[in-house]
């Protein structure tokens, strides 16, 4: 079979390609990143405590706290954590689906061939011109390349390429979002244990002092010095701390098995390595937050939102391109013959190119509805992307701000510890010299009591303010 005799196939490539040269512009909205509308400085600074001592990095902040083993567990998380896995294979899902979009660039080339035996019916529609001894079966055998090959002239497969690029691009920012919220919660539940551990420790030194005064007061009632109420007192006094630890001890557990699942492991899996009680570990360094712009260009959430804000906008030019026709350049070539034999000769040879267009005229409104149906999608994607905006800075002052103050309150906590420990010393040596009765005793162990518990609550808190300020700057990729 020949098409147009004397044109060749490459006439018909010369001609596609000048016309190509000649196309379109993709239609469409082109995407432009908005402006981020941020301060051009914190509204509170936290200079004695934000920008005190040695910077840390930000993508290793959890270095600030100088301890070896959170370090080990971050990066142990870091390989064993299966949300951090799914969102990886989130990724590669996304860069498939852009190699298919991106397919879409170049002709689809298929080979075909057959291999047939036929007979025409003596009495069938060609009845009239059957040879008088009825027709013959006949080989035909057939090897061939087929080939389309759409032109975006209008776009439509670039802006499908450039919505999946920018799909892509947004699951990557979020994997680095789901990193930021992963280690901001190894390390709070780290911190989280070493609390327990710390209130834990100072229950039993308070129940080993209210022991000694129990048996002082003991002592004193037997010797006839005091009467019955102070060991009875006593007794309250030991029972209500000794009453706190299965409740100490249950909160470590969990914490240790949120911590397990963190990394990737069974629960349970992690209570040798911790059998040994640390403190709670301090902050050795400060964080350089750079401006509010700066902030947010870092978080992996608010780079996500704009990603996907450029996605759906390319998802316009797609619609758009439903209003105008759609070429697509249709070629084959190959073999035909009667003969296996005669198969590869010069007159076997067959080839056709052709040129088709559909244009819809008329389909009731739906492309133009699913046009401003993309509009609005975008729209949305928009407000989203400034949300994220208003969340990141509301999220850096909140922690600022909780950060400071809780410094301040661990101040003080500390010196009323401080206090409250030689108050217990003072007034257990005047109970025995007889200068106070146990009623002073009592109150000044519970009061100690009280306050070795929410100083190592404070303590603990200080660090969640600051890995909550870390996370909330986008720190950790």
């Amino acid at each position: 079979m020949r098409l147009l005799p004397g044109f060749k196939p490459t006439h018909w490539g010369n001609a596609l390609l000048a016309f190509m040269l000649t196309g379109c512009a993709a239609v469409g909205t082109d995407y432009v990143e908005p402006e981020l509308a941020v301060p051009d400085a914190w509204h509170l600074r936290i200079v004695d405590q934000v920008e005190q001592g040695p910077e840390a990095t930000l993508q290793t902040w959890w270095t600030v706290f100088d301890d070896p083993v959170l370090n080990q567990l971050i990066e142990r998380a870091r390989d064993g954590n299966l949300t951090l896995q799914a969102a990886a294979a989130r990724i590669r899902a996304a860069r498939a689906s852009l190699a298919v979009a991106s397919g879409a660039r170049l002709p689809e080339v298929a080979t075909t061939g057959q291999a047939s035996r036929t007979m025409q019916s003596d009495d069938g529609w060609l009845a009239q011109v059957a040879p008088s001894d009825g027709f013959e079966a006949q080989n035909l055998y057939e090897l061939g390349l087929d080939a389309s090959w759409e032109i975006d002239l209008f776009g439509r497969i670039r802006r499908s390429i450039e919505s999946s690029e920018a799909q892509y691009q947004s699951t990557v920012e979020t994997e680095r979002d789901v990193m930021v919220t992963l280690f901001a919660e190894v390390a709070s539940t780290y911190i989280e244990v070493r609390e327990f551990q710390r209130r834990l420790a100072y229950a039993r030194a308070n129940i080993t002092v209210q022991q000694q005064a129990l048996e002082l007061a003991n002592e004193r009632y037997s010797t006839g010095l005091s009467s019955q109420l102070d060991v009875v007192q006593a007794q309250a006094t030991l029972g209500m701390t000794e009453a706190a630890l299965p409740d100490l001890a249950t909160a470590e557990q969990q914490a240790l098995y949120r911590l397990a699942v963190l990394l990737g492991v069974q629960a349970g899996s992690l209570q040798d390595e911790f059998s040994s009680v640390a403190p709670i570990p301090q902050p050795a360094g400060r964080i350089a937050l750079g401006l509010p712009v700066d902030v947010v260009r870092q978080r992996p959430d608010v780079r996500a939102a704009e990603r996907r804000l450029a996605a759906q906008t390319a998802q316009i030019g797609v619609a758009t391109a439903a209003l105008y026709p759609e070429f697509t350049l249709s070629g084959f070539i190959g073999l035909q013959s009667r003969s296996v034999n005669d198969l590869f000769d010069s007159n076997s040879e067959m080839w056709g190119i052709s040129l088709p267009f559909s244009w819809n005229l008329y389909d009731g409104g739906r492309v133009r509805s699913n046009i401003e149906l993309q509009r609005e999608l975008t729209e949305q994607r928009l407000l989203e992307y400034r949300q994220a905006v208003l969340k990141a800075l509301e999220e850096v002052q909140s922690a600022l701000v909780a950060y400071n103050n809780e410094h301040e309150r661990l101040d003080a906590l500390r010196r009323a510890t401080t206090a409250t420990v030689e108050g217990v010393r003072l007034a257990l040596l005047q109970y025995d010299t007889g200068l106070t009765d146990y009623n002073n005793v009592m109150t000044m162990q519970r009061d100690l009591f009280q306050l070795q518990e929410q100083l190592a609550a404070s303590e603990a808190q200080v660090d969640f303010q600051l890995i909550g300020l870390y996370k909330a700057v986008g720190g950790g990729w």
